[in-house]
């Protein structure tokens, strides 16, 4: 079969020889810093992905994917305009504010929700029957009241018990006497950041606490979509294309990206910063391959000035210990990529074994829990690495290969 010069000459340095065992020792070298760069990129990126999902799905349960100002309109209207909207899978009424919560002589600041129990399960990020009990409850209860669990556990408050709420607004301006009294019909998980200051009642109860009138002023519109990466668009093109424009005028929507913005942003910058610091591994090995083709071209001068007089070119030259460079790169490229993504798509096994290892050398058991972590593999993560692992190979081998060319024949063969 028919192969370039360059090619055929650059892969057949790469072969171990005896008189070159350092060479091949320090190729060795360099493919695994590669390989393991690789394979520390695509992992720790994985994990990322998984953490900021996890997080995510627990903001999610408290922040709706995408709302909509209400203002002093027909909201119910809009409310089932915006349902009939292509994308969105629910949409139900809700106030929401700072409230004072008084129990048993304990007091803690707190977010109170108020939400319509007929349509709130529509838009719940995660169905559960427990939840959907409470808020049949909530529905059928005057002044009922569900709490955040790690609220509800802080406060020691129980089923049935009563707790005195005072909107915010109302304690500033010392209104004590529009304190409102609730029955604790139940605890529920509002997510990871929820769960320590979110309180839900029905929607009427939290009109009253908070003044409003009955024209529905500050009721917002919380929606659920199928598509939360792009709950922007989706809300915003629903209210475009609603077909009463006067039930849009005056309209505006936010989604859980803008929301949250701070945190998802620092999220990304983590992950942009973590791979550059991991990327510095293979720029390691890539130094190692500079090393590698200085010392080849040093072993190799006598070779490449016998190919100068045969007639090679300078470009030949320096494509043949290009070739040979690059190959190093490639090789630890495509082991660290599928090293990688095996132990990304098993982590919890992976670190099953670690978190058992360590519990039963360093300490008690259970005291190292890493297994829970969660990756999640994501095919651009993949190729964006293997691509600037290739990048840095490649680069590494431009200035040995340049001083390749840079040899002159009659110097070199003089003394041979």
């Amino acid at each position: 079969m028919f192969k370039p010069v360059a090619l055929f000459i650059g892969l057949r340095y790469i072969r171990t020889r005896k008189k070159s065992q350092i060479i091949s020792f320090v190729s060795i070298v360099s493919t695994l810093g590669i390989t393991i760069g690789v394979l520390a990129l695509i992992v720790v990126t994985s994990v990322i992905n998984g953490s900021t999902s996890t997080m995510r799905d627990e903001t999610l349960k408290a922040v709706p994917h995408a709302s909509v100002s209400a203002g002093s309109g027909d909201w119910p209207g809009l409310r089932d305009a915006l349902a009939a909207r292509p994308g969105i899978l629910g949409v139900a009424p809700y106030v929401e504010g700072e409230s004072w919560l008084r129990f048993d002589g304990a007091a803690e600041f707190v977010q109170l929700r108020g939400v319509d129990p007929r349509h709130e399960a529509q838009v719940l990020q995660v169905r559960s029957p427990d939840l959907d009990a409470m808020l049949q409850a909530l529905a059928d209860t005057d002044n009922g009241i569900i709490l955040g669990i790690r609220l509800a556990n802080r406060l020691g408050i129980r089923l049935d018990e009563e707790v005195t709420l005072l909107s915010l607004p109302s304690l500033l301006n010392r209104k004590l006497d529009e304190s409102m009294h609730f029955r604790v019909i139940g605890a529920a998980d509002f997510g990871f950041y929820g769960n320590d200051n979110t309180v839900m009642v029905d929607l009427q109860a939290a009109q009253t606490l908070f003044g409003l009138d009955e024209s529905g002023q500050d009721v917002r519109l919380r929606l659920r979509v199928d598509d939360i990466l792009n709950a922007g668009p989706i809300a915003a093109n629903a209210l475009q294309t609603l077909p009463d424009p006067t039930l849009a005028a005056g309209r505006a929507s936010t989604s859980w990206s803008e929301t949250q913005a701070s945190l998802f942003d620092a999220l990304r910058l983590e992950k942009t910063m973590t791979g550059f610091m991991l990327l510095m591994i293979v720029v390691i090995g890539a130094v190692n391959i500079v090393s590698t083709l200085v010392m080849v071209v040093a072993d190799k001068s006598a070779d490449i000035a016998i190919l100068r007089t045969m007639g090679a070119s300078r470009g030949t030259i320096m494509s043949i210990f290009v070739t040979q460079g690059t190959t190093v790169g490639v090789l630890g490229t495509a082991l660290g990529a599928l090293t990688g993504v095996l132990v990304a798509q098993n982590l919890p096994q992976v670190l099953g074994w670690i978190e058992t290892a360590l519990n039963a050398t360093l300490s008690p058991g259970d005291v190292y829990m890493i297994s829970y972590l969660r990756a999640e593999l994501q095919v651009e993560d993949v190729v964006l690495t293997c691509i600037s692992a290739l990048v840095v190979s490649f680069l590494a081998t431009l200035y040995p290969a340049y001083r390749a060319t840079r040899i002159q024949p009659a110097e070199v063969l003089r003394y041979e």
